[in-house]
């Protein structure tokens, strides 16, 4: 109900041509009835002073005057006196005076009608050209949002009034974003070289140090946990640096499958679901979409990963990829513990996982599900999950379609175990 209110809800342009409209038909009524009540005054006047030189008081020799005062009525057998004819001309006087009074009104209404409309047709037009500046200010900021070109700017150059303000506010809020947004790319970009630096020395470091021919058995357990820990503290950064970059803008896109980018992901991650006894099922079909080819991967890898962690042993993964309705989607479905309906949204947040999963290192960053929102995100696409009868999950994302042109057959894209 909301939404079809919404959908019902007149434009701005629309309320300015109503009101236009409904201000021009009250002014023309209020003067329509001011002319009439002015006019019906005036024809009221008239008949009084016509009643008054007619009346029989006032005729030579009074109201008995002599058959000389007698004049013919309507035939020459019949003849009126002076009263009657002044009754004949007061009764005249007032019909003369409604068929008046009532053609005023209904020709006043036909003109006002036509006037009226009139004036809508006009409101409609002058609402267009007022809100002309507002349009170029939206089909700017429509620009910026699908290009992500921060430098671009509305510049209004009209008069120093609200539109202008508008305009330059929103100028002064790109100035702002843009400045930010440099900011945080350059930050990403030291932060990438400052914080993997020392992670990958160290690792070396403890790699040669498990390369001695006689390290200890306390040095090869400490050896081991450093490089879980170092491995881990890597996967963190490389996962934050991801979501960084992810949430910025896309710049570099191309046209690419989900289906492929499925199927590569599939096979890398094939050595680690046998390993658990994981069947892998997967049903590719042609899946067009554009985007970056790195983001777009590391999201697919994402999901499968999530979905090969959180699986138990010799369960179940489903990848689906699929063009429906202008969208690319792709669906990947897991068998696994049991997943709250309420908990569905917070495995989306950073650093968030279910039940003790946090207190285990091995079980990655908690950024996975992360990475996947906001890559998509940025990608103009969506997410969504719902839990999976029997335990486990089932994450869709769903991609802007590109446009379809020839691809080779899909028979061997089948439903087969990974």
């Amino acid at each position: 109900m909301t939404t079809l209110t919404h959908r019902l809800r007149p434009t701005i342009r629309v309320r300015l041509t109503l009101i236009y409209g409904l201000l021009f038909l009250a002014g023309g009524i209020v003067m329509l009835v001011l002319t009439y009540v002015l006019l019906k005054n005036n024809l009221r006047s008239s008949v009084s002073v016509a009643t008054r030189h007619m009346d029989p008081a006032t005729i030579p020799g009074g109201p008995e005057a002599p058959p000389k005062e007698m004049i013919f009525g309507s035939s020459p057998d019949r003849l009126i006196t002076a009263g009657e004819a002044s009754g004949v001309l007061v009764q005249s006087q007032v019909s003369f005076q409604r068929e008046t009074l009532n053609s005023l009104l209904t020709l006043g209404s036909v003109a006002l009608a036509v006037v009226t409309a009139a004036a809508l047709g006009l409101g409609w037009l002058f609402a267009d050209r007022a809100l002309r500046p507002l349009h170029r200010i939206t089909e700017t900021a429509r620009r910026v949002a699908r290009s992500h070109d921060l430098t671009e700017r509305i510049a209004y150059a009209g008069p120093r009034d609200d539109v202008k303000e508008l305009a330059d506010t929103l100028d002064t809020m790109l100035e702002r974003l843009a400045r930010a947004f440099d900011g945080q790319r350059r930050f990403v970009a030291n932060a990438s070289h400052e914080l993997r630096t020392p992670l990958a020395i160290n690792r070396t470091l403890v790699d040669v140090a498990l390369r001695r021919p006689d390290p200890s058995e306390d040095v090869k357990r400490l050896g081991e946990a450093l490089l879980v820990v170092n491995g881990r503290h890597e996967r963190l950064i490389d996962g934050l640096l991801t979501l960084a970059g992810s949430e910025n803008t896309v710049v570099d896109t191309s046209p690419l499958d989900l289906a492929d980018v499925a199927g590569h992901v599939l096979g890398q991650a094939a050595a680690e679901a046998a390993a658990r006894g994981i069947t892998a099922r997967r049903d590719l079909g042609h899946a067009p979409t554009s985007g970056d080819p790195v983001l777009i991967e590391r999201l697919v890898q994402n999901l499968v990963e999530n979905a090969i962690r959180h699986n138990h042993q010799g369960g179940e993964l489903s990848v689906t990829t699929r063009g429906d309705g202008g969208q690319a989607e792709l669906i990947v479905t897991n068998t696994g513990p049991v997943v709250p309906p309420y908990e569905i949204e917070t495995i989306f947040e950073p650093f968030r996982r279910l039940g003790t999963d946090r207190v285990h290192s091995d079980r990655g960053s908690g950024l996975g599900l992360s990475i996947v929102r906001a890559t998509a995100t940025a990608h103009g696409g969506i997410v969504t999950a719902h839990p999976r009868p029997g335990g486990g999950l089932t994450v869709i994302v769903r991609l802007p379609a590109a446009n379809r042109h020839s691809h080779p057959a899909d028979g061997h894209r089948g439903r087969t175990p990974g």
